[in-house]
């Protein structure tokens, strides 16, 4: 190994390539989200949070009000998702399901979950989610980044945590992006 190898702080890249671009561009393209844009349906036949009993999909996981449409396994091509639906997916299956199943956070999972019904209440749940999980992935030494995931990751199980970290890391970077799109297509759409 080289000096130079053996200097790098990849516990601090690992966590600031999401946090730098979560606090600099992804966090604030969320502020000012209205809850009709929240809600908005793209397309006929978009996935959304729809009340109980509302849904475009036979499967309709939630625990509360509000459910979320999914398929299993899902329809090609794909259904366009709405900006509800996308921030439920980083809140539950992104950040949340780790967060409990690493850290001991709050049970997170697509069937049993209270989706928001506004957009202010989804932000909430957003930054939470995303607080648990990088409170907890800040928490791992440089060792703790390199040993499996286990169990609770089912297919990344075998994997290191730190892929894990940058597996979440493009997730989070990825659909924050596709908001950011549906955010820009909601302003200019020709009602």
């Amino acid at each position: 190994m080289t000096e130079t190898q053996t200097t790098i702080d990849w516990k601090r890249f690992v966590v600031e390539q999401a946090d730098w671009h979560w606090t600099n561009q992804l966090r604030p393209r969320f502020e000012g989200l209205t809850d009709e844009e929240y809600l908005w349906e793209p397309t006929p036949g978009a996935w959304n949070v729809h009340p109980r009993g509302q849904g475009n999909t036979e499967i309709q996981g939630g625990s509360g009000e509000l459910t979320i449409d999914f398929a299993y396994p899902e329809p090609v091509p794909a259904p366009v998702t709405t900006i509800a639906w996308r921030l439920a997916h980083l809140i539950v299956g992104v950040l949340g399901a780790r967060a409990h199943s690493h850290f001991g956070g709050p049970e997170a999972d697509y069937q049993t979950f209270a989706y928001a019904g506004t957009a202010s209440e989804a932000l909430a749940q957003i930054d939470a989610a995303y607080a648990a999980w990088f409170e907890g992935v800040r928490s791992w030494d440089v060792d703790a980044l390199a040993e499996p995931c286990g169990p609770a990751e089912g297919p990344w199980a075998e994997y290191s945590r730190a892929e894990l970290v940058l597996h979440i890391n493009r997730e989070l970077i990825h659909h924050g992006a596709e908001v950011a799109l549906l955010r820009d297509l909601y302003a200019h759409r020709n009602d």
